[in-house]
């Protein structure tokens, strides 16, 4: 029987009492109909690495009730995609997974609720690792650090990469049905974990308080005009006007977030996208080119060479 529960107008129901149902490749976990929309799929990549993903547009204010004790360690990256959702620790600790951020914390227990706002889109992807995982890939003594206190420790909270952000939409775009979908997905994971996870283990003296939020909020909005716009791309002086800085400014901010310049990342969102465009086998090498800012496509073509080592003609023809 559900325990659902109306408390300070905010709705509350056990993580336990969400409805389960196990499908081909993953585990599938909803809310109750009557709650509004809400969908998890939790997919085990392999036994130190799980993959979820949630979207949640509650009819009220929702907050889901949950209690994890796990055996060991686990570190956790959430990306948020679309929409804000609020993890409240039943000691009154609070972390806000915002839009357009990647958030990275640590735990080996937790009590509390994640509370969504009603009628309110949420996409989030998560990722959680245990310390084996990182021990594999990093080792122990980078990974002994992260892990040195108590409940829920928030280790970064940063703009989500540009190079996360193209895999996060190849794992929205995923296939399930393919036999490969499984070997798939995990490249894409390890790809995104690589990009957002490089940061925790790089010098110290790379002194992270150099910048603060307001910092990460001017990169987040030039790094996402740059997506809107890189058919018809402003000039750096315009871009860092734009979002609210200078050319200096800027160019340090993108060093620091996404490890790039503008006009570097300008080139990896134009190239990406080219390559879904002519993967997908929707147009031809002078439409893809046009698409994504390029008047030449001889010129689009030695970009894309470049970049990736093999001629956009030979990606078409493949598909």
């Amino acid at each position: 029987m559900e325990t659902k529960q109306a408390t300070a107008r905010r709705w509350r129901i056990s993580s336990d009492e969400l409805q389960f149902h196990q499908q081909k490749n993953c585990l599938h976990q909803s809310l109750p109909e009557d709650l509004g929309v809400g969908r998890s799929a939790i997919f085990q990549l392999d036994q130190d690495l799980s993959y979820i993903e949630t979207r949640y547009t509650p009819s009220k204010d929702l907050a889901v009730l949950s209690r994890i004790d796990y055996q060991e360690p686990r570190l956790v990256v959430t990306l948020g995609l679309k929409g804000q959702s609020r993890f409240a620790e039943k000691n009154g600790d609070e972390l806000v997974f915002n839009e357009g951020y990647t958030s990275i914390t640590t735990t080996r227990s937790s009590m509390g609720e994640r509370q969504y706002q009603a009628h309110k889109p949420t996409m989030q992807l998560r990722f959680a690792l245990n310390k084996n995982w990182l021990n594999r890939y990093f080792g122990e003594h980078k990974t002994n650090p992260l892990f040195n206190k108590s409940g829920i420790q928030l280790l970064s909270y940063r703009p989500i990469s540009p190079q996360a952000i193209c895999a996060a939409q190849q794992l929205l775009n995923c296939n399930e049905s393919r036999e490969t979908n499984r070997i798939f997905m995990h490249g894409q994971v390890m790809s995104l974990l690589a990009f957002e996870l490089s940061h925790l283990c790089e010098d110290k003296r790379r002194n992270s308080a150099e910048f603060n939020q307001k910092d990460a909020a001017i990169a987040k909005s030039a790094r996402d005009i740059l997506f809107r716009e890189f058919k018809n791309p402003p000039s750096v002086e315009e871009l860092s006007k734009r979002a609210g800085t200078n050319q200096f400014k800027l160019k340090k901010l993108f060093h620091y977030f996404f490890n790039n310049t503008p006009y570097g990342l300008l080139l990896e969102i134009r190239m990406n996208n080219a390559y879904q465009l002519l993967e997908s086998g929707q147009c031809q090498v002078g439409i893809a080119a046009d698409r994504v800012g390029y008047s030449h496509a001889s010129n689009f073509s030695t970009a894309f060479i470049k970049h990736f080592g093999v001629s956009p003609k030979a990606i078409s023809k493949k598909h």
